[in-house]
């Protein structure tokens, strides 16, 4: 069953992806069309064809390469690598005037667009979920031997600023969320201003980065902290140290050994560095009903996982209280272009760690969509996560690189300069070159996706934990 349901919300997530490119695709279509010119293929998807039917000359295809599609135009600027061999030269075609090819190229972004907009207008009315204290910059846990720590930062700290730059909430795809500032900061160390007891400070960060496998996407910057989160118990495991002294679900842990708690990592990081041989007690103050009370309990380790070690055996409730919010529909397309060009900014940056290896592919993006359709109030972010895809879809297609409309406009306008067409042979040597080299960015960005995704699954299929009866 659960493999019927898993191939379902494949099959949904495919189905929506298609839509994107479809509409995209289908401006180029309705361009073209209008303007009169030779249309060859219309395919959803690269490669050989997998299904193909033609309709008043007009071939409609479908690939075997799911990166995206195209409208098969000579007159354009052929790409027999991705299109194949055309059916009539675009030599003994009409040519057509750069005027129509930057009114056939802009056709698809502008339809991904308005595809963006209608799907803002549909998240502003049904509403978008968000955390509820998603505007909250309190760290919850720093990393005792991380770089926050060693510059001076600990938990109930709220940072105000990055570098000179506010920071409104903790994570992305707010350019001004402490991750995100993070990430792309430039310098050797990273100046964090913070509150603390109602007084402003300014400390020097140096971050880190984790090693990475050959295989996996360069690790980006790292303070190791964690953002504020209630610790409240969403469970107890059967026969467990929690179990016995009576810890219940809904308690919720606001401190550990006389200390505040502001996260349940503090409790698993106490956790992670017990051994067999140094299991220690803690004391939880507990807060139930609206009533105070300390508990003790000695870690034990359980039978299963057996690479664990001692724990006391709460399951914490990691879910966060969300609210729907109705942003207005312009405002989301200029969030989501703001996304995207700063993206780009840091990407093109040669003082920054992101790189072109941490953009994301048609992989990606399913796994995306089939996350937020698994979830609470998945439709819904599927509609939100639409906006930002088409968004990107549009601005990046307008992009002056061969190959993408951007590309094909920026050609159309040097013809116009020139007042003549680039010469045909040098024009598809230009392509195909440019083909290649974009099959392979995304063959290797694929590669990425795909592993970033097996090794996700295998993280989350975690063994239950269980402990043996008490004697």
């Amino acid at each position: 069953m659960q493999i019927l349901t898993s191939a379902f919300v494949i099959l949904e997530v495919l189905a929506l992806f298609n839509v994107l490119i479809f509409v995209h695709e289908l401006g180029h279509f309705l361009a073209a069309k209008w303007r009169g010119l030779k249309i060859e293929r219309f395919a959803i998807w690269f490669g050989t064809p997998i299904w193909k039917k033609k309709i008043n000359g007009v071939e409609y295809a479908l690939g075997t390469i799911p990166a995206g599609g195209y409208v098969s135009l000579p007159q354009m600027a052929p790409m027999d690598i991705i299109e194949g061999k055309s059916e009539k030269s675009a030599e003994t075609l009409p040519p057509i005037s750069p005027l129509d090819k930057i009114i056939v190229a802009m056709a698809g972004p502008l339809f991904s667009f308005l595809l963006a907009l209608a799907f803002a207008f549909l998240v502003w009315g049904v509403g978008r979920p968000e955390p509820k204290d998603k505007d909250s910059t309190v760290i919850g846990w720093a990393d005792p031997d991380g770089p926050a720590t060693k510059a001076g930062l600990k938990p109930g700290d709220k940072i105000v600023a990055i570098d000179g730059q506010p920071v409104t909430t903790f994570a992305p795809p707010s350019q001004d969320s402490i991750t995100w500032r993070i990430v792309t900061s430039e310098g050797d160390s990273i100046a964090i201003t913070y509150l603390r007891d109602g007084k402003e400070s300014t400390v020097n960060v140096v971050p880190v980065k984790k090693p990475t496998k050959w295989y996996e996407r360069k690790s980006l910057r790292k303070i190791l902290v964690l953002p504020a989160h209630p610790a409240i118990v969403g469970d107890v495991a059967t026969n467990s140290p929690a179990a016995a002294a009576g810890l219940r679900k809904d308690d919720e842990v606001i401190a550990f050994n006389g200390e505040k708690v502001y996260s349940p990592q503090t409790i698993l990081a106490a956790e992670d560095k017990m051994t067999n041989n140094q299991a220690r007690n803690g004391t939880f103050t507990i807060l139930r009903n609206g009533k105070q009370m300390e508990i003790s309990l000695v870690a034990k380790k359980p039978e299963t996982p057996a690479e664990v070690g001692p724990m006391f055996g709460i399951i914490w409730l990691f879910n966060e209280e969300e609210v729907l919010v109705h942003p207005r529909p312009f405002d989301q397309v200029s969030e989501a272009a703001g996304q995207i060009f700063g993206t780009l900014k840091t990407v093109l940056s040669r003082k920054s760690d992101v790189g072109f290896q941490q953009l994301g592919g048609p992989v990606m993006i399913i796994r995306a969509y089939k996350n937020f359709i698994d979830s609470e109030n998945g439709w819904r972010r599927v509609l939100w996560f639409s906006v930002i895809l088409n968004v990107n879809l549009a601005l990046l297609n307008m992009l002056p690189f061969p190959v993408l409309d951007g590309g094909h406009i920026t050609l159309a306008i040097l013809d116009a300069i020139r007042r003549r067409p680039t010469n045909a042979r040098l024009l598809n040597a230009l392509q195909t070159s440019c083909a290649m080299i974009l099959i392979a960015f995304m063959l290797f960005i694929g590669f990425l996706d795909v592993g970033d995704w097996v090794r996700s699954a295998h993280q989350e299929r975690e063994q239950p934990i269980v402990f043996s009866p008490g004697k």
